[in-house]
Order: C-alpha cells, then structure tokens, then sequence
C-alpha cells in the first residue's frame, strides 16, 4: 500500500487511486473496462475530471499502449442548466 492509494481519482463516484491501480493490475483490462469495473469518469461529470488519470493509469499497467488505444470520451451533460435555474426556489 502506497501513500497515494486513499487519493481520490473520481470524485463523482468516490473511486480512489488504489481502487484504480489495483483493478487494473488484476484484470489487465482495457480503459472501458476499467470504467465498467469501477464506475470511475461515470458521474454526473461524465469523466472530465478523471479520465487523465485513468489513462495514465491503463498506461502504466500495459506497455506499449497509446492514446488512440484508449477509446474513452468525454460525456456532455443530457441537457444543460443555468446556475440560476437549479437554485430556484419554487
């Protein structure tokens, strides 16, 4: 155990470092599948905040290994909402 395994990857879904690294080492799986595996960049952010370091990580774990490679996208959010509208009180 490492002292970067408690550090949170994902915020939306709360996946952290080690969760990440460990999953991947075991399964050596592609990044959809880590994402599948750990629902980390499947939040209400839709993965703008983590997928870098998913990557890096899938990077780290198969050598050889491109961006290209890793077919992950960012996900817009369904509909966008002004700051104004979700504070409304009604």
């Amino acid at each position: 155990m490492t002292k970067h395994d408690d550090l949170v990857i994902c915020r939306c879904e709360e996946v952290t470092y080690g969760q990440l690294l460990s999953t991947a080492n075991e399964h050596k799986c592609t990044a959809r599948e880590l994402k599948l595996r750990t629902r980390a960049g499947m939040g209400f952010c839709g993965g703008r905040t983590c997928r870098m370091a998913v990557d890096n990580i899938i990077e780290s774990v198969i050598p050889n290994i491109t961006q290209a490679d890793i077919p992950l996208k960012y996900q817009p959010p369904i509909r966008p909402v002004t700051f104004g509208s979700v504070g409304e009180i009604k």
